[in-house]
């Protein structure tokens, strides 16, 4: 899959789950950010499981004035996790559709190359479910 195919995957979910260690596509990748932006205005549902750190807490104040989104919208659109329990992850994951068709895609995080790997019908599930667990145990609600 190509980043173009991603895109156009992206444009028409209606949910969007994402596990970034840096947010790098949201705030520094043009394409994704501008697709964010109309996303977010015609109300796609955006979550983001991050870990704490000095990189998100900067390109969270870019994230925040870009796309116009108070404080209270990013406690609530964000779950972040301890840099201990986030790992070192070397790519950045997104759930298209977690509820419905579920479809899991994986990227370099601070990369804009081409590539992007799409997981299997079985994966994406099992990826979306950990998504769920994981946003219920330090959001103690369902995304």
């Amino acid at each position: 899959m190509t980043i173009k195919q991603l895109i156009k995957l992206e444009d028409k979910a209606k949910e969007v789950w994402v596990i970034s260690p840096t947010l790098h596509f949201d705030t520094e990748n043009k394409d994704f950010s501008e697709l964010v932006s109309v996303n977010l205005g015609e109300k796609t549902k955006y979550r983001y499981i991050v870990p704490v750190s000095k990189t998100i807490e900067k390109n969270l104040k870019i994230y925040q004035k870009k796309y116009g989104l108070t404080k209270q919208e990013v406690m609530k659109y964000f779950c972040f996790l301890p840099e201990t329990e986030f790992l070192a992850f070397i790519t950045e994951c997104a759930i298209y559709n977690p509820s419905t068709d579920c479809i899991a895609c994986a990227a370099p995080a601070t990369e804009d190359d081409n590539l992007v790997i799409k997981y299997n019908s079985k994966t994406s599930k099992a990826m979306a479910k950990q998504f769920k667990v994981i946003w219920k145990k330090y959001k103690r609600v369902n995304p």
